[in-house]
């Protein structure tokens, strides 16, 4: 193997076989061993070929009625093609995420000790504080997610309303296989490799203490990197603190001894995993067979997304055609097989079974939880959280769902500024920005 001091975004691709038909990957980046800036350039070709497939989209011939359960109907498909087609104008949105979200790309390597011993690089975007008792603040998105989730948080965490609640130096890495971080080359990288991906990336920033906020898969990897690196990570706001009912819990239930919120989270977690998780178990299946489906059908992999989507979120004004299509693109470009195949690793984890889901390792820092509505494990009891981790506090919201940064930023930043500035460990807390980061252009 070549040692990789720098390599491009195309090089990396060719190396791990992405292909788009005759084009090759449609945006380019330095990944170099220190940070670069990065600017989303997709080519005009490629963005013409998406919009002409969609345009070309074939759509199911619905029956008289179908369950909703089956999947999104016939009418919005069809909307979202005729979005994407006629109105969707992508270099409006990535002047857009340009112009918000200062970008960066480096490469990572992980330790000696680690199983995954390729180069890893990474696309992530980092915006510091001007504040001087700022905290390093690391965040993780899920699927299916991307680093787009940051944006209407971001500048309130660097530049908070006042000197009362706590400063961040924010930075939200693209999961390999998402966005702008090129796919894994090999197999063996799950959220276990993530998690420790994502700390050198801290360590290159010259952030040695930092706190996580999380969700989704990023809520587990935030629990394998605690675990992993419990002298640098300091606290962590968790909105997805997977827990799963103990066999003495299921005994109460069936004898109707539980109580309220344990009854509502039972009955909860079972009509998920009975009727909606279908999609997770064919991505940590058969997340080639999908792959090759949703690969070159952006309104296929839209309505997929969509479903997953539409499910555990409450603001539909949020969800509009141009967020829908914005946020599976960050899928399309690269090609969704990776972002399918990460189910397959954390899978070979135990990390996507709900009997399984106590065995994630004892987290002994502190950590808090939020709960929107809407979302999978809302109302799980403070101590079933507390099985698994030092689990402080438990916050409590009437409104939201899957994804809080996005569709419900001011309850999320309440959660942060709450959980993080009331932290002994984090009083006073002073940081060296360090080297800083090369201006962008």
């Amino acid at each position: 193997m070549r040692l990789l001091s720098t390599i491009s975004f195309l090089e990396v691709l060719m190396l791990a076989g992405h292909v788009y038909g005759s084009i090759t990957f449609p945006v380019r980046g330095n990944f170099s061993e220190n940070p670069q800036p990065f600017v989303v350039d997709v080519e005009k070709e490629f963005i013409d070929n998406t919009r002409l497939k969609a345009s070309l989209t074939r759509f199911v011939k619905p029956i008289q009625e179908p369950d909703p359960l089956e999947g999104p109907s016939v009418q919005n498909a069809s909307t979202i093609r005729d979005y994407w087609v006629n109105e969707y104008d992508w270099d409006r949105v990535q002047k857009h995420l340009n112009s918000k979200l200062k970008q960066y790309t480096t490469t990572v390597k992980l330790s000696a000790t680690a199983q995954y011993l390729e180069p890893i690089p990474l696309h992530f975007v980092h915006h510091q504080s001007p504040r001087a008792d700022a905290i390093p603040f690391l965040f993780i998105h899920g699927w299916p997610g991307s680093f787009l989730e940051v944006e209407h948080i971001i500048n309130s965490l660097t530049h908070p309303p006042n000197v009362t609640v706590p400063a961040f130096h924010v930075v939200a890495p693209s999961i390999p296989g998402f966005a702008f971080s090129p796919a894994p080359t090999t197999t063996g990288f799950g959220d276990y490799e993530a998690a420790q991906a994502f700390h050198a990336l801290m360590i290159q920033l010259n952030y040695t203490k930092y706190v996580i906020q999380a969700g989704d898969v990023g809520g587990i990897i935030m629990r394998y990197q605690a675990h992993l690196f419990p002298d640098n990570v300091l606290a962590g706001l968790n909105n997805f603190w997977v827990v799963s009912p103990s066999k003495s819990d299921r005994e109460r239930y069936d004898k109707n001894e539980t109580t309220a919120d344990e009854t509502y989270v039972i009955n909860l977690l079972d009509a998920f995993f009975n009727k909606h998780w279908v999609y997770g178990q064919i991505q940590q299946t058969k997340p080639l067979r999908l792959a090759h489906a949703m690969t070159d059908s952006p309104i296929g992999l839209a309505m997929w997304i969509y479903d997953a989507i539409s499910a555990v979120v409450e603001n539909q004004a949020v969800w509009t055609p141009e967020q829908i299509i914005t946020w599976t693109m960050m899928h399309y470009i690269q090609g969704p097989y990776s972002t399918f195949r990460l189910y397959k690793e954390g899978a070979l984890n135990g990390a996507f079974n709900l009997t399984a889901f106590n065995d994630l390792p004892m987290v002994e820092q502190p950590m808090a939880i939020s709960e929107f509505p809407l979302d999978i494990w809302y109302r799980t009891p403070l101590e079933w959280a507390q099985r698994t981790g030092n689990v402080q506090k438990r916050y409590m919201h009437d409104r939201g769902g899957h994804f809080p940064a996005w569709e419900t930023p001011h309850f999320l930043l309440d959660d942060i500024w709450d959980f993080f500035g009331n932290l002994d460990i984090l009083r006073n807390f002073r940081t060296d920005i360090g080297e800083q980061l090369p201006t962008q252009s």
